[in-house]
């Protein structure tokens, strides 16, 4: 595949990602997005106020909340939407790039999804980046990983929504790249510091993305290891991402501390305290369940599938059972391809020192992200796919591979072979239409 080629295709699924979120944002109701008012109005106290919001007793309410979704967010109950506000210990960085926008729109819901699209864009560079550093020799399978990360209904939903969440990707995929990058030995743009002060606007972003501290931590450590560095020289290194990282993430974490006291440097113990009434899973389980644990993990498994692909508004509206039967089958598929490519390729004995331990950095960033969701589900029901999202590059790896060994068996030439991936990945986008056009838009109101 020639440079010109691939860029023509990275161009295309660009401006099919952007043609489609762009309608998703557009097209989805107002509100019709996970937890879009609390993060909008996050938005709306600092534009307005000048200040950073502190989350407050009341700022979570239950019964309103219910009442909002169930009546699908009815005009007649917007009157107190602007009380929504238990996003507020959220990291600000997201809530400080967009309130110039809602300023200088009058609050336009519309303008703000189109900056996460935008966003959203930038993630789907960044999975092409960090496959095509990692696998330079195979420059497909980060167009395929590219595609995947544009295309998936939920996901698509996700940036086109207002929420943090675009930017956490965001980061989370310049992370990896930058890891990535360093553990090749790369001299520009992948030094240590530059690892520091991204690890520290991940601090400034999200919680869910915090990891990030420890996967820069262990880049240096692989590399250090790989290369026989002494231990002076990876202290050196290691210094060098913790004082940018603990001097930005610190100045958030000394403000939160003034404010909600104690040791509580995240907001996220005020946020349990104020959170009263959301479900908790020990009672979950007795009241729907009738203690049943594995009924209980019957619907974890199922939720968690079916809102990573595609469960829309507030996880009200699902998908077709069709879709869901076709999409099980696919993520088989995906893991037998996977198989018989790693198999045909001879990895990992085929990959170099760098690429081995990329390989365990997306590994190690799937497990951590997967093992954070499933302690929040001990404590709290959040079956939600899309948090699973920051690990969506190591997926899409997976999907990429996945495709290529079932493609590597067909009768055709090279070059079709290397397009077949991509070529269905294409067909999720055109899903992903029918599921906005036939699926969300008929069944959301819009009022």
């Amino acid at each position: 595949m020639t440079r010109g080629v691939e860029r023509s295709l990275l161009g295309a699924v660009l401006l099919v990602y952007l043609a489609l979120a762009g309608l998703y944002a557009i097209r989805t109701p107002a509100w019709q997005a996970p937890d879009e008012p609390a993060h909008y109005n996050y938005i709306r106290q600092i534009a307005g106020e000048g200040r950073l919001p502190v989350l407050e007793p009341g700022d979570w309410q239950q019964a309103y909340q219910n009442e909002l979704t169930a009546r699908g967010f009815d005009p007649a109950l917007l009157g107190r939407l602007e009380t929504v506000q238990y996003e507020d210990h959220q990291p600000p960085l997201y809530y400080l790039l967009q309130a110039p926008i809602y300023a200088a729109t009058d609050g336009d819901l519309t303008a703000l999804r189109l900056v996460s699209v935008t966003l959203g864009a930038g993630v789907v560079v960044a999975a092409w980046a960090v496959l095509r550093a990692l696998f330079p020799e195979r420059p497909a399978l980060a167009l395929t990983g590219a595609a995947f990360v544009a295309f998936l209904p939920q996901h698509l939903a996700i940036l086109a929504s207002v929420s943090n969440d675009p930017l956490a990707e965001l980061i989370a995929g310049v992370v990896l790249l930058v890891a990535v990058r360093y553990l090749r030995g790369e001299a520009r743009g992948a030094s240590p510091a530059l690892l520091g002060v991204l690890v520290g606007l991940a601090l400034l972003t999200k919680t869910t993305i915090y990891f990030l501290a420890g996967i820069a931590v262990l880049a240096i450590v692989l590399r250090g290891r790989r290369e026989r560095w002494p231990g002076v020289a990876v202290t050196r290194h290691l210094v060098a991402v913790l004082i940018p990282a603990l001097i930005l993430g610190g100045v958030w974490w000394v403000r939160n501390m003034s404010v909600y006291g104690g040791t509580d440097f995240t907001g996220l113990a005020r946020h349990d305290a104020v959170t009263v009434g959301q479900p908790r899973t020990a009672e979950y389980i007795d009241e729907v369940y009738g203690g049943s644990v594995a009924r209980y993990l019957e619907a974890f498994v199922t939720t968690t599938f079916r809102s990573f692909w595609g469960q829309f508004g507030w996880m009200a509206l699902v998908m077709p059972g069709w879709a869901y039967t076709l999409l099980a089958i696919f993520s088989l598929g995906v893991l037998a391809g996977a198989v018989v490519f790693a198999r045909r390729a001879r990895w990992p004995a085929a990959l170099s020192g760098p690429q081995r331990d990329g390989l365990a950095l997306l590994g190690v960033t799937l497990g951590l992200v997967a093992a954070a969701y499933m302690l929040y589900n001990v404590d709290f029901v959040q079956f939600q796919g899309r948090y699973l999202y920051p690990a969506l590059i190591p997926l899409a790896l997976l999907v990429a591979i996945g495709l290529a060994g079932w493609a590597e068996l067909l009768p055709a030439s090279a070059s079709m072979r290397a397009a077949a991936p991509l070529a269905a990945l294409f067909a999720l986008a055109v899903y992903a239409l029918y599921a906005l056009e036939r699926i969300i838009v008929p069944n959301l109101p819009a009022w």
